[in-house]
């Protein structure tokens, strides 16, 4: 990636909603130019989507709780099992394969502390290759909605 490929980057980043002219014009180049580039970030999977960010609140999610979970066998089959009956559950926003001493990390969301007693109940106790899981509230949910190449390590320099 280029300067330019970058800065296309980073300001999709900020609003994905901007139009190829607003973009273009951000940057000092042709809209043609701006589109083709765009476009062939996209082809190379550079940019791979664009999404609305909802409100868990608006959503009646204000609740969210992080859970590390242990299974056993960690045989493949087992693994890819738990990973997709997991990722179907409404409450489930996102899941993360580990390495270390959990296996998982599941980011949940509910309605209230009763509602995700409830799901962990129903959904994480109930499962026989679970062996263990830690469940942590989540306060405050900070992000960094502008990401950039980080610098080349030293044995990408030479």
């Amino acid at each position: 990636m280029d300067e330019v490929d970058s800065a296309i980057v980073h300001h999709l980043q900020l609003d994905g909603r901007l139009s190829n002219r607003a973009l273009a014009e951000k940057l000092g180049i042709a809209p043609s130019t701006c589109l083709e580039r765009t476009r062939l970030l996209h082809r190379r999977g550079i940019i791979q989507g664009y999404r609305a960010q909802v409100s868990l609140r608006a959503l009646n999610r204000p609740v969210q709780a992080m859970v590390a979970t242990q299974i056993r066998p960690l045989r493949r089959e087992v693994v890819a099992a738990f990973e997709k009956s997991v990722t179907q559950l409404p409450e489930v926003v996102s899941v993360y394969t580990m390495a270390g001493s959990d296996d998982f990390l599941v980011h949940v969301t509910a309605q209230d502390i009763d509602h995700l007693h409830a799901f962990l109940l129903d959904h994480f106790t109930e499962r026989r290759e679970i062996i263990s899981f830690r469940t942590s509230i989540i306060y405050q949910h900070l992000t960094n909605p502008v990401l950039g190449p980080l610098p080349p390590t030293a044995e990408q320099r030479t």
